[in-house]
């Protein structure tokens, strides 16, 4: 039996919306990316959602749109991919990682409002595995450092604080405290990668919640400049009669969805509810199982929140890295595929290079050597989670 770790889910609903696309003559962002965009605001409880190419991208631009860049520093954690962290290099910020609390895959919240200096202006919290992160004290760490807070410009003004931009890769369709995830922080960033519960192929969509003295419409038409090359006319509008002229109204980027891509996303969430409780569903019988080994699992689900359910991270308490290694290969040689999620970005080179030391991060590095992750998706049938959860337990036993 082979069991992939994370392929995408596509039905013949989707292969009919990217055929209607085709067909349609329009294949570049268009009506299609607008109804995506539409159906996302009402997902998430907002008034406007804005889709691009990539979550990074929407990370990015938000950072560029807030005017963050050379002198100013953004505070993310050290146990995430580097998307979460790259973006802050690209706009000249200075990167500040926090490390996890001990026993946990959040940032140590306790250490966070230390963090937090005069050159702060935004936090990137990590909503990891589709879990969303603890934004009470998140919060709570920015109105404690508020007094130091100095605007460089209007949109900063307009929050007079610390501004949270969530990075919620895992986490559409998550709920915390009754609220949706992109109805929480100040911004949210989702991915609709291939290996997302959701996925547009490659993707992602950017949220925010209304911000008093800034008007949305505005705040719209800046993603739309900057994803468009700082074209002040989109491809639909240019092909209007007579409409061929336009203005570049400042150097941007290229980074737009696509109606192609929108299409998939469009039949990804019809189906959404079920492929959403397929995961719960499939989590519910890993946590069954391993409630006897000695393991520590991600909790995707209690009172008062509901994960996306993206990945089902398994701790193999008191083990090492070699242990850990191990069981992922004898996993792999029964044609189960299984991952880690994350090696702490101290450990890569690029970050190394900035002058990261994991020794500073003692709990996040404590994290990384005994996680597996294993394969959770809507591919997966019964008869494979049983074949899976056999297999592991057998290999983690002996």
């Amino acid at each position: 039996m082979k069991i992939s770790f994370s392929p995408p889910d596509m039905s013949e609903l989707e292969v009919q919306e990217v055929s209607d696309t085709i067909r349609s003559g329009w294949i570049t962002t268009g009506p299609r990316t607008k109804e995506f965009e539409h159906l996302l605001a009402m997902c998430c409880g907002t008034d406007k959602v804005v889709c691009l190419n990539s979550a990074t991208a929407c990370m990015e631009l938000i950072l560029r749109v807030l005017g963050i860049g050379p002198g100013d520093e953004v505070i993310t954690s050290a146990y995430t991919y580097t998307a979460s962290a790259s973006v802050i290099c690209h706009v000249g910020a200075k990167l500040v990682l926090v490390d996890t609390a001990p026993n946990s895959f959040e940032m140590d919240y306790s250490k966070l409002a230390d963090a937090i200096t005069e050159k702060t202006k935004v936090i990137i919290p990590v909503d990891l595995g589709g879990v969303i992160c603890d934004y009470d004290k998140i919060f709570a760490a920015v109105e404690q450092k508020k007094h130091l807070f100095l605007p460089n410009n209007e949109i900063q003004k307009a929050f007079g604080r610390v501004i949270v931009l969530a990075d919620a890769a895992h986490a559409f369709g998550a709920k915390w405290h009754g609220e949706m995830c992109g109805n929480i922080a100040d911004f949210t960033s989702f991915s609709f990668h291939a290996v997302k519960n959701l996925t547009t192929a490659e993707g992602g969509a950017l949220t925010w919640r209304n911000i008093s003295g800034i008007d949305n419409d505005w705040l719209y038409k800046q993603f739309q400049l900057l994803s468009l090359h700082g074209q002040n006319k989109d491809a639909l509008a240019k092909t209007k009669l007579g409409a061929w002229e336009y203005d570049i109204v400042y150097p941007a980027y290229k980074c737009n969805m696509t109606d192609i891509m929108a299409g998939i996303g469009l039949a990804q969430l019809k189906r959404y509810p079920e492929m959403l409780y397929r995961r719960r569903r499939i989590i519910e019988r890993y946590n069954e199982v391993l409630k006897e080994c000695d393991v520590q699992v991600l909790n995707h689900y209690g009172e008062d929140h509901s994960s996306s359910g993206h990945l089902y991270l398994v701790r193999l308490l008191g083990k090492d890295i070699e242990f850990r290694n191990e069981v992922i290969c004898r996993m792999a040689e029964r044609g189960i595929a299984c991952n880690v999620h994350y090696k702490p970005l101290p450990m890569m080179t690029a970050y190394k290079n900035l002058g990261f030391d994991i020794k500073d991060y003692p709990n996040a590095f404590d994290m990384f050597v005994n996680e597996v992750t294993l394969p959770l998706h809507t591919c997966l049938s019964d008869e494979q989670v049983e074949y899976l959860l056999s297999n592991f337990m057998e290999i983690i036993n002996e």
